[in-house]
């Protein structure tokens, strides 16, 4: 098991696990225009067929944030895996069924 932590500034810090094909990336701070460029940086999905993206510490997301959850799931479903995302707080969860994410992507 392999583990890489990258620290951004004071505005988001993200953590990287690998466990075989299983891959997830935990973010800790709010995903808007500013912090979307680091958190795109660590979606270097490799061989892995299962990425979750663990957003239980984010409190805010921009729709710079939701392009980068429809990328990465379009790009997990193109390459037969399959991508999640865990522990959606409540503001957050509000925005992607606002906008219909939650229809698409695979919340759990």
């Amino acid at each position: 098991m392999a583990r890489t932590s990258f620290q951004w500034g004071k505005t988001m810090e993200i953590k990287v696990k690998t466990e075989g094909t299983k891959m997830t990336i935990a973010v800790n701070g709010r995903v808007d225009t500013v912090t979307a460029p680091e958190l795109e940086a660590s979606f270097k999905f490799g061989d892995a067929t299962c990425v979750v993206l663990d957003v239980e510490q984010v409190p805010y997301m921009s729709s710079a944030g939701l392009r980068l959850l429809l990328t990465a799931h379009k790009t997990m479903l193109a390459n037969g895996g399959e991508f999640q995302v865990a522990n959606v707080q409540p503001a957050v969860k509000d925005v992607l069924d606002i906008t219909g994410f939650s229809d698409i992507l695979n919340l759990i």
